[in-house]
């Protein structure tokens, strides 16, 4: 199998924010010839599944970029150089209140691999202990738990919408439980 790389000739940024960065590249492509690619920088995120007598945790949240509220799995930016497990756990505790003993990782995604360098780590949690929750300044969410039977209907019908939570829900369901399709 032939491998095709570009080659960066030169990284042009357009924007660096508190979040990710835009970069317009100066590149060639495997035969030489020159293009542009456009790079969204992303220090990554990670997220963290939570499951207690058959009932996972998830927390709603208004998302400006799509103008609704979505039910995802509790997550957030990675900080640089900061370890994605400690970020899910972090991030578990901050917006739920649950502090879990052990994060084991279930995989790491790339959510667009067209134009970001954004890698996102998807951690099982367990063994968790309630604390209050310790939101950021500025975020407002409401925290959701749901029986594995109603996450698997909904899965079925379509109404997740957070492409991490789809992928996590059906790789522990199917684990776990041999299928994420509602059972008879």
């Amino acid at each position: 199998m032939a491998e095709y790389v570009e080659k960066t000739v030169k990284k042009n940024y357009v924007y660096k924010g508190k979040i990710l960065s835009l970069r317009v590249d100066d590149a060639l492509l495997p035969n030489g010839k020159p293009c542009v690619r456009e790079i969204v920088e992303h220090s990554g995120g990670a997220c963290a599944l939570y499951v207690e007598n058959d009932k996972a945790v998830f927390v709603r949240q208004y998302r400006y970029a799509y103008g609704e509220s979505v039910l995802e799995l509790p997550a957030g930016k990675c900080d640089a150089g900061e370890d994605p497990a400690i970020a899910a756990a972090r991030e578990l505790a901050e917006e739920t209140g649950i502090v879990a003993k052990k994060v084991s990782l279930l995989f790491e995604i790339y959510p667009s691999p067209g134009y970001t360098d954004e890698k996102i780590y998807v951690y099982l949690a367990e063994d968790g202990k309630m604390q209050p929750q310790k939101l950021d300044e500025g975020e407002f969410l409401d925290v959701v738990w749901l029986p594995l039977a109603t996450v698997k209907e909904m899965l079925s019908r379509g109404e997740f919408k957070d492409a991490k939570t789809i992928i996590a829900l059906q790789t522990y369901l199917l684990r776990e439980h041999g299928s994420f399709e509602k059972q008879k």
